[in-house]
């Protein structure tokens, strides 16, 4: 026996006012509209359908980047170690499925930086040993925020040493329960224009290795801290940046 639990935000149509790329749009045909489907399409009268009803149906627009979704190495840059980096359809399956393992921070601040030593100790009192192909779930809490219009201005984010040291391990995907990997953007972008020097925005995505994130996570909760699967499959988009997953947690011997 083996219990599953959601770890992915819902799909719905989201506020007309955001940008583009955080946007959702569903649109929805009834059964009455597919049995009218049915007779253009079929020539068939409706009333040859049960209830005279056709097929109900959706049609949906969505960022990849808009709701529970996983990254590949390309929305980070162009090029990653010296090669052109890999878009989501070109990413092997074996990354997707794996023993994860929950690391606490929800003590940490808005903006607060995860560093590679509270990486390390995070997995040490989770009680997990790393190993290639671990998927590491960093637990922020702010999913408590996810429907919230400043979601994104919220949550700890993890360093670029933290980050390679989790590549170092053989960890190829790591994920959030936050809007991104990095400290909230407008913090960042305000130390960087003031410092005026690259390397601090956006610094964990351009941490200049192939490994892939999920974010806007849900749940972590809900999980212990090791000692289950996470599988985390993204939809085969050609040539993407990324793509929304339904990702799951599989817990083994419970009902």
């Amino acid at each position: 026996m083996s219990r599953l639990v959601d770890l992915s935000f819902v799909v719905e149509a989201s506020p007309r006012d955001l940008p583009a790329f955080m946007r959702i749009e569903v649109e929805y045909s009834d059964h009455a509209q597919g049995a009218a489907e049915f007779e253009q399409l079929l020539g068939v009268d409706r009333r040859l359908l049960r209830d005279e009803e056709g097929p109900a149906g959706e049609r949906l627009s969505i960022g990849t980047h808009a709701t529970t979704h996983v990254d590949a190495p390309w929305h980070y840059n162009s090029r990653i170690a010296g090669t052109p980096a890999a878009t989501i359809d070109e990413l092997p399956l074996d990354w997707f499925y794996g023993p994860g393992v929950v690391v606490d921070v929800r003590a940490k601040a808005d903006g607060d930086p995860v560093t590679r030593s509270e990486m390390e100790q995070g997995i040490a009192d989770a009680g997990h040993a790393l190993a290639p192909r671990d998927i590491v779930l960093v637990h922020t809490g702010r999913d408590a925020f996810i429907a919230e219009r400043d979601f994104m201005w919220r949550g700890p984010g993890v360093t670029p040493d933290a980050t390679r040291w989790l590549y170092e391990q053989g960890v190829r995907v790591m994920g959030i329960d936050a809007w991104g990997w990095d400290a909230p953007l407008d913090g960042q972008a305000k130390d960087a224009k003031e410092r005026d020097e690259p390397g601090i925005l956006w610094a964990a995505h351009q941490a200049d290795i192939p490994y892939s994130q999920i974010e806007r996570l849900t749940n972590l909760a809900a999980l212990p801290a090791t000692g289950f699967t996470v599988a985390c499959f993204p939809l085969k988009i050609k040539r993407a940046s990324a793509a929304p997953a339904r990702v799951v947690a599989i817990l083994e011997g419970e009902a």
